[in-house]
């Protein structure tokens, strides 16, 4: 696969992306989690890009490589907690949304394990990331590049 056009050669047009990212750096939700949610939802949309970078920033953060090789099933998996569960529930119901929206069933799992201000913020990063890996494969951005701010030592 090649790259197509250099997206980050149009800073103006990416700014509200790259504002709401960095806001996405201060919402209050644990790192670790947020790495997670990110895999996960660049997992479903097959974006290469996005999954090197954010396995490289787990990794960096400390997150075991069991728990990133295991995330897309996470469902037969005992070692995440309940309320990454529901965040990769909601994550996978949000970025998917059928016919009939986000289950009551899905969103009452969520509403226990996050507060409202939370899950407003957990929307906010799956639509977030969601935007990156739709740009990431449109444009084909390859993968493999990405170096970590913070390395394990």
């Amino acid at each position: 696969m090649s790259k197509r056009l250099s997206y980050m050669k149009y800073p103006k047009a990416l700014k509200p992306l790259f504002d709401l990212s960095a806001a996405m750096e201060q919402c209050g939700l644990e790192r670790p989690l947020v790495e997670l949610v990110l895999m996960r939802v660049s997992q479903m949309n097959g974006c290469a890009f996005c999954m090197d970078m954010h396995s490289k920033d787990a990794r960096a953060g400390g997150e075991t490589e069991q728990r990133l090789y295991v995330l897309p099933g996470w469902r037969e998996a005992s070692f995440y907690s309940e309320r990454e569960c529901a965040a990769f529930a909601w994550a996978e119901a949000v970025t998917r949304l059928g016919e009939h929206g986000v289950s009551d069933d899905v969103y009452e799992r969520a509403l226990g394990s996050f507060s409202e201000e939370e899950l407003v913020n957990l929307t906010l990063l799956i639509g977030m990331i969601n935007t990156w890996n739709r740009i990431n494969v449109a444009f084909q951005t390859p993968a493999g590049g990405y170096r970590p701010a913070k390395q394990v030592a």
